[in-house]
């Protein structure tokens, strides 16, 4: 990366001379270096996914979760640095559990991600921090259906159908645009989904990977949930049979 002058990648609250925040760009290197975390937005819920490279035999399968619940009807996945991703998901339940205390309801889901874009936008702002070395994939499903949303480390976010931060997004997208996603279920978007995460981890293959999956709708009763151990081997069997098939 290079600019006009030097010295501007010291402090996230300092612009180049060309209007660049280095170190915002830099958070969002440390994404692209993470597994693949992809997010599917269905027509009866929505289905995360996560590439969770394994970097040491002795790890204790399940470990280290990169998908979390944030409230009963949400849930998140990241793709960067793990603490971060633990910090920005305990934001999230403190914002979730301080709106159902006031409300007496759960948080609308574009209002969680609104608070937590928020929240990370600040750690833009000033030079004693840094920016959130994650980008995050929120969804959930309330009164206004399934949703789906993207909060890069810059704090903006957007709604998508179907999601994928990562080292592997560019071939995720690929893949996703070719689904009927608002015609998919969300038990065969969990198939896709896995089909995607064993395709993408195809160019690490080196790297041994665990697939983590959860799912959120009318399969779960609203409620964001891991997907059942049968349909996650299903899953996994079906993307290794297509992947030979796709060699």
């Amino acid at each position: 990366m290079t600019s006009i002058g030097t010295g501007y990648d010291l402090s996230a609250s300092t612009y180049s001379p060309d209007g660049r925040i280095f170190q915002v760009e830099y958070a969002n290197k440390a994404v692209e270096n993470s597994g693949t975390a992809i997010g599917l937005r269905v027509k009866d819920g929505v289905v995360f996914a996560v590439e969770k490279l394994v970097h040491s035999k002795l790890l204790v399968p399940g470990a280290n979760r990169r998908i979390q619940s944030v409230d009963r009807h949400i849930g998140l996945a990241t793709a960067g640095l793990l603490a971060d991703g633990r910090n920005i998901s305990n934001r999230a339940r403190a914002e979730a559990n301080d709106f159902r205390e006031l409300h007496r309801s759960g948080i609308p889901l574009k209002e969680m991600t609104s608070r937590i874009g928020q929240y990370v936008q600040v750690y833009t702002l000033y030079s004693s921090v840094r920016p959130f070395g994650i980008s995050t994939i929120v969804g959930g499903v309330d009164k206004d259906g399934p949703s789906l949303y993207i909060i890069e480390p810059s704090g903006v976010y957007f709604g998508y159908h179907g999601a994928a931060v990562g080292k592997g997004r560019q071939l995720a997208k690929t893949e996703l645009e070719k689904l009927k996603l608002q015609e998919m279920s969300t038990r065969e978007a969990v198939l896709e989904a896995a089909r995607i995460i064993y395709l993408v981890h195809d160019d690490a293959k080196e790297k041994e990977f665990e697939l983590e999956m959860s799912w959120i709708g009318d399969e779960t009763n609203g409620l964001h949930l891991a997907v059942p151990k049968d349909l996650l081997d299903e899953a996994e069997q079906k993307a290794k049979e297509a992947l030979e098939t796709f060699e």
